[in-house]
C-alpha cells in the first residue's frame, strides 16, 4: 500500500537486522512507556477511569495505553505528565514514542518531515499523505492484505494526521505536490470519500506555501514514468531522496542522485498542468462526482 512510509534501515540509521528487529523495538518502547505511565499513577492514587476522565479518555483507552495495545498522542503525554506529576518523566519518552507509531518502513522519513524546508513530492497511486483527509486514510489502510486490525488504522490514522502538522509549522515550509490525473479519479472508499478528498485539494491549494499540480493523462510525455519519489530539503541544506515500494522503502543520500531526483522533478512539473489549471481540473472532476 502506497502512502510513501521508510524502511529503518534506511531511514533512521538502523543496523541490517531489518524491519522484524525494529517492529520489536518499536513495541519495546510503547510497552516500556505504558509501564512507566501505569507506575506514575499508581504512585499518584489513581485509578483508570479518573485518570482516563482528566485526559479526556475512556478507562479502557488508558489500559491500553498501559499495555502497549495504544499509543498515546503528544499532546495526551504531555497532559498525562502534569496529571499524575511525573515531573517530566512521562515526556522524556515523548520523541521515541512518537516515532513508534509509525509503521518501521516510514520512520525515517517522518523525522525528515519534522525538518524539511522544502518537500517535493511525485505521486502515481494514491493522494500524498501530508495532503489526505481522515476518510481517505481510513479507507486506503482497510485496503490493506492482510487487513490492518483495528487499533493500527488508527494508530497510523492518528499519526498520519499529527504528520499535517507540517502546513502551519513557522517557518513555512515549501511543499510542492504533483500527482497523476488518475490518482485523482480512483474512488477508494466511494463517491463521498473521494469528494471530501477533491474539496480538500481545492483548500490546501489555495496555501501560498502550497502548490498542487496535475499530470493530465492525456500528457505525452512524463519525466516521471519511473514512478513515484520524494525529494526533501532539510534546515541544513542537506537533500534526500525517498523511494518506497510496497512495504520497503530507500533514503538516499548521495548527492548526485538527489541532484537528478531534484532536476527530474523539475521537468515533471513543466511537463504537469500549471497550479491554477490544476485546481480547475480537480473542480472540474469534482462536479462530476
Amino acid at each position: 500500500m502506497t502512502e510513501n512510509e521508510t524502511n529503518p534501515k534506511y531511514g533512521d540509521g538502523a543496523d541490517d537486522s531489518g524491519p522484524r528487529t525494529a517492529d520489536k523495538t518499536a513495541q519495546g518502547v510503547v510497552i516500556a512507556f505504558g509501564q512507566t505511565m501505569k507506575t506514575l499513577r499508581l504512585r499518584a492514587g489513581m485509578d483508570r477511569e479518573e485518570l482516563g476522565r482528566r485526559l479526556g479518555y475512556s478507562a479502557a483507552t488508558i489500559a491500553s495505553f498501559e499495555q502497549g495495545r495504544r499509543i498515546p498522542p503528544p499532546r495526551a503525554i504531555d497532559r498525562a505528565d502534569q496529571v499524575v506529576d511525573a515531573g517530566g518523566l512521562l515526556t522524556l519518552w515523548k520523541e521515541e514514542v512518537e516515532r513508534a507509531q509509525y509503521p518501521p518502513f516510514f520512520q525515517g522519513m517522518a523525522q525528515l518531515e519534522k525538518q524539511a524546508m522544502e518537500l517535493l513530492s511525485y505521486d502515481t497511486l494514491v493522494v500524498k499523505g501530508l495532503l489526505q483527509t481522515e476518510e481517505y486514510m481510513r479507507a486506503l489502510l482497510g485496503m490493506w492484505r492482510p487487513p490492518l486490525d483495528d487499533e493500527t488504522i488508527e494508530q497510523r490514522v492518528t499519526a498520519r494526521l499529527a504528520r499535517q502538522d507540517i502546513f502551519d509549522r513557522r517557518p513555512t515550509p515549501l511543499l510542492s505536490f504533483v500527482m497523476d490525473e488518475s490518482v485523482l479519479r480512483h474512488q477508494y472508499g466511494g463517491k463521498g470519500v473521494l469528494r471530501g478528498q477533491l474539496e480538500h485539494l481545492l483548500l490546501m491549494g489555495q496555501r501560498r506555501n502550497v502548490e498542487i499540480q496535475v499530470m493530465p493523462i492525456e500528457c505525452d510525455d512524463n519525466a516521471g514514468v519511473d514512478g513515484a519519489f520524494t525529494v526533501v530539503t532539510r534546515k541544513d541544506h542537506k537533500r534526500f531522496l525517498y523511494v518506497e515500494a510496497q512495504v520497503t522503502s530507500a533514503l538516499e543520500t548521495d548527492p548526485e542522485q538527489v541532484g537528478l531526483a531534484a532536476a527530474r522533478y523539475g521537468i515533471i512539473r513543466s511537463q504537469a498542468l500549471a497550479p491554477r489549471k490544476s485546481l480547475e481540473l480537480i473542480e472540474r472532476l469534482l462536479g462530476e462526482l
